[in-house]
């Protein structure tokens, strides 16, 4: 399969000064980027939504220890866990729901434990490559199998930003659809808006056309009345963190389209790499969701649109039960109607086998 046309975009990219990320915020009028060169302003990236998707905040969280442990060996001061534990801390606490987040630093840190290496900036920098790397290999594998399950002709439903922007490249639940475009078998794709940032609206329609794959945006409350036309084989979303027993936790709207897609007779699928998979939660119940500033819902572009004193609740993710996934795609196999047990067989029992 030749992805290198559909594979383009690089929202996460290291030199060796800076860390330097493509601002998704200002996407798609202006294409700008952001130079962060120090842990903190990566941290602020993060939390400001300057860089998102779970697998390109693990790696940009990877680059930001990096970038410290240069500071400190610029400043003559000792590169090791103790000096870099505040800010393995700071990063961590950037955003709470996504594990690639926890998982990327606990890589870092067990490069730190090692210990032994002549040069520890090295041996970090090599570890946050090897995160990088990983990643588009596993999205371009994911790709493949996802895409494999697809008929011919096949309409496609997603949800939120999973492509190149919200990863190493290529994209997790939007690298399937590219994969199964470049094979010949998308008809149409329909991108959910994804309120309140807008990310399916400004980023996935971005990506969509940049690569010429035939799209059309729908608002998130037509989704439902979309699969009763028919039009919609698949729902195909990514995922922030998936417990042990397959419940998946993703941009907010996820688990309605679940449930709408249940009902339609429409085929869910999650496509995440393993690092997205936390065998330590043992249900979506124990996990953490994100709740934001209410202020994020008062308005579009900037622009107001709600009653000056009004209130709001603002989760940014929800829960999807393991019953309503059809298929679980990660680098390592797809696993249909996941479930405990076979969560058990593919990714072991808990961090100690991950």
């Amino acid at each position: 399969m030749t992805t290198d046309r559909h594979d383009t975009i690089r929202a996460v990219a290291f030199t060796s000064a800076a860390l330097r990320l493509l601002d998704q915020r200002r996407l798609p009028h202006e294409e700008v980027h952001i130079d962060c060169t120090s842990a903190a302003e990566v941290a602020a990236a993060i939390r400001d939504l300057v860089v998102r998707g779970a697998p390109a905040i693990g790696i940009a969280a990877a680059w930001g220890v990096v970038l410290e442990a240069q500071r400190l060996r610029a400043a003559r001061q000792t590169v090791d866990a103790s000096a870099l534990d505040p800010v393995l801390r700071q990063l961590n606490a950037a955003r709470p729901t996504a594990v690639n987040l926890a998982w990327a630093l606990a890589r870092m840190r067990a490069v730190l434990a090692r210990g032994g290496a002549d040069d520890p900036v090295a041996a970090l920098n090599a570890e946050a490559q090897a995160i990088q790397d990983e990643d588009l290999a596993a999205n371009r594998r994911m790709g493949e199998l996802g895409a494999a399950l697809f008929g011919e002709r096949t309409g496609v439903l997603t949800h939120c930003n999973t492509g190149s922007l919200a990863t190493a490249g290529f994209g997790t639940a939007l690298g399937v659809i590219r994969a199964a475009h470049i094979g010949g078998k998308v008809a149409q794709v329909y991108a959910g808006e994804t309120r309140p940032w807008q990310q399916g609206a400004r980023l996935t329609m971005w990506e969509l056309m940049r690569d010429r794959i035939p799209a059309k945006l729908v608002a998130d409350s037509a989704a439902a009345h979309l699969m009763k036309t028919g039009a919609v084989q698949w729902v195909v979303v990514g995922a922030d963190r998936i417990a042990a027993n397959g419940d998946t936790a993703n941009k907010i709207g996820t688990y309605q389209l679940a449930i709408s897609a249940r009902h339609h007779g429409v085929k869910f699928m999650v496509v995440a790499p393993s690092s997205t998979v936390d065998m330590d939660t043992p249900d979506g119940d124990h996990i953490e969701i994100e709740l934001r500033s209410p202020g994020e819902l008062f308005g579009l572009g900037g622009q107001r649109t709600v009653v000056e004193g009004a209130d709001a609740w603002n989760p940014v993710f929800d829960v999807t039960p393991a019953g309503l996934i059809d298929a679980l795609v990660t680098e390592r196999g797809v696993i249909e109607r996941p479930d405990a047990q076979a969560m058990r067989a593919a990714f072991g029992s808990g961090a100690a086998t991950r």
